[in-house]
């Protein structure tokens, strides 16, 4: 619904039915995130494509980078927050961050990009 926020409780992913329908999915048992940025960014690639917008922000480890890859690769917009490290970093190396924005610049420019399309 518009207005919003979704989260996954633990030991489920966020992912999408075929109506583009926010559901949980139990995790794998191998699973090292749980619930997993990563799950929800490429769910949303999938069922989206150049429709998508991916925000990654501060974080440890890996989880979203592969994720806001695909969002990339489906032709849609990816930002990563500047000055940070960790998941930010990761993303970049996998050439899956369009715009590096601060925090306070994010919001701004994704309200900008919608009114703009």
């Amino acid at each position: 619904l518009p207005g919003v926020v979704y989260f996954a409780p633990d030991k489920y992913n966020l992912e999408l039915d075929s109506q583009g329908k926010f559901l949980y999915a139990n995790c794998p048992t191998d699973s090292k995130h749980c619930p997993s940025i990563t799950v929800t960014f490429q769910a949303l690639a999938r069922c989206y494509g150049k429709a998508t917008a991916g925000v990654l922000l501060t974080g440890i480890g890996r989880d979203g980078a592969a994720g806001l890859a695909s969002i990339a690769q489906a032709g849609g917009l990816t930002i990563g927050q500047d000055g940070v490290f960790g998941m930010v970093k990761e993303a970049i190396a996998l050439n899956a961050v369009q715009q590096m924005l601060t925090i306070d610049q994010i919001a701004p420019f994704l309200l900008d990009t919608l009114a703009n399309h």
